[in-house]
This record gives C-alpha cells, sequence and structure tokens, in this order.
C-alpha cells in the first residue's frame, strides 16, 4: 500500500477542511511548494494535490502552483478538483501532472473518462461519499448514486484507480472506514485509493492490513487490498511524519 501526502489549495495556500465543509477550514502554511519538498524530503515516493478552489467553481485558479510543485519534484504528482473537461485535464498533464482525478464530471460524463483513458492517459476516478450516498460539485451536491454503482460503472472504463473518500470522517482524524472500503473492495478489482479520517500510525497499519477474499464469479480464490492511503492532517498537525508512516505499512 502506497502512501499519498496530501496538498489541499485553497487561494495558493495548504489547507484542510473538516468534513468537506468549506467554511470549517484549517489553513497551514501558505507554501505548498515548500510543503511538497518537505513530504519528499521525508520520503513520500507520490503526492495526493487537491485544487479546492476548482472542486467548487470549476475555475482552476490554482494552476500555476501545481505546476510550481510538480516542476519542484521528481516524484509522481496526482491532482484532482474541478477537472470537467478533456481540455481541463490536458492542462494538467501539460503542467507535469502524471495522474488526473475526476470526480464530479466522471459522474455527471462518463464518457469524459473513457475518452481520457483512450488517449493512453492515467485517469484516476474521484468517489466523495456520505454514507452510501456520492457527493460532487466540492461535496456539495448528492448525485443519486452509490458508490458501488459508481465503482461497477468505471470497472472497465480503464481508470488506473478509485479515490474513496469518506466525507464524514474527512480531516477529523477519527479513523478510516473499514467496513465501507471492504465493501468495496469485494464488489471491485478496480485499485482503491482510501482517504479521510486517517489520524494515527494505528490507522495507517490497519488500513495496509485490509484483505478481502473473494468467494465467486472468475475472482474465486482470489483476495484484494488497498492500493494506497491519502493523509493529510495527521501530517500537519504532527501526529506523525512521511517517514514513520512509511515504516508503519512496511
Amino acid at each position: 500500500m502506497k502512501l499519498y501526502p496530501a496538498i489541499d489549495l485553497r487561494e495558493g495556500r495548504c489547507v484542510r477542511l473538516y468534513q468537506g465543509d468549506y467554511d470549517r477550514q484549517t489553513t497551514y502554511g501558505d507554501d505548498p511548494v515548500a510543503q511538497a519538498e518537505a513530504f519528499v524530503a521525508e520520503g513520500a515516493e507520490i503526492l495526493h494535490v487537491v485544487d479546492l478552489d476548482a472542486a467548487r467553481t470549476g475555475q482552476p485558479t490554482n494552476r500555476p502552483v501545481i505546476g510550481a510543485i510538480c516542476a519542484a519534484l521528481d516524484v509522481p504528482v496526482q491532482v484532482g478538483g474541478g477537472v470537467r473537461s478533456v481540455e481541463a485535464a490536458e492542462g494538467l498533464f501539460e503542467l507535469g501532472v502524471d495522474r488526473v482525478v475526476i470526480g464530479t464530471a466522471a459522474i455527471e460524463n462518463p464518457e469524459l473518462v473513457v475518452a481520457l483513458a483512450r488517449r493512453g492517459r492515467s485517469i484516476v476516478v474521484g468517489i466523495d461519499a456520505r454514507g452510501d450516498n456520492v457527493a460532487t460539485h466540492g461535496w456539495t451536491t448528492d448525485s443519486g448514486h452509490t458508490v458501488d454503482q459508481l465503482a461497477n460503472r468505471f470497472a472497465t472504463a480503464g481508470v488506473n484507480a478509485l479515490v474513496v473518500t469518506e466525507i464524514s470522517r474527512d480531516g477529523t482524524l477519527e479513523g478510516p472506514d473499514v467496513g465501507g472500503l471492504s465493501q468495496l473492495l469485494s464488489v471491485t478489482d478496480v485499485p482503491i485509493i482510501a482517504s479521510g479520517g486517517v489520524g494515527t500510525l494505528d490507522d495507517l497499519r490497519t488500513l495496509s492490513k485490509i484483505e478481502v477474499s473473494i468467494d465467486d464469479g472468475a475472482d474465486a480464490g482470489t483476495t484484494r487490498s488497498l492500493t494506497g492511503a491519502i493523509v493529510g492532517r495527521a501530517l500537519y498537525e504532527g501526529r506523525f511524519s512521511v517517514s514513520q508512516a512509511l515504516e508503519a505499512i512496511g
């Protein structure tokens, strides 16, 4: 399981939202590039960046910062937030982004994901959920779909992974949704990256040890586990370091 330190951008700053609420924001720094470099210096092998402004409005106001992060690092950068067209995705790839996360647009226009995958682009679908219900537009709107429905929809779309965020746990440090993640692993073979709730090294150890046995169908006899975990607030608040997290997940 890979560790994805998170950098959430709002108005050019490193921030975290509590349960996806834009009115409950904590600002952790004014220099996202320096923060990215610090994560990599501690051993991070990939970063997860979210443009919260673009997620909410569709306007890519943090593009210069994202470009600066990519230019400063020699590790892959995965970026999401407000990617609602082929042009928006290609704009991020031109900045040096390795993988683009598509959330709202993937749900409203699945053909966008298919079109980008056919171009050979590395695409991750972001599924942000409150319980079983998936939210869109920066976590502000109920999509009318369940997590399992969307996981099945994208099983054959050529995506590299699904980033699954439990909004009620995001930014809370209260622990990840182990049950929900295990359930999702049982219904899809698309790689799953967990997001939301990690507050301790034990949380990471728990995620790294999730293993679901498949008992029927073509995959009978196989097991599935998480491919990654995104961590934000716990790192910013010193609950543990990147190096300690990497050691915990082995």
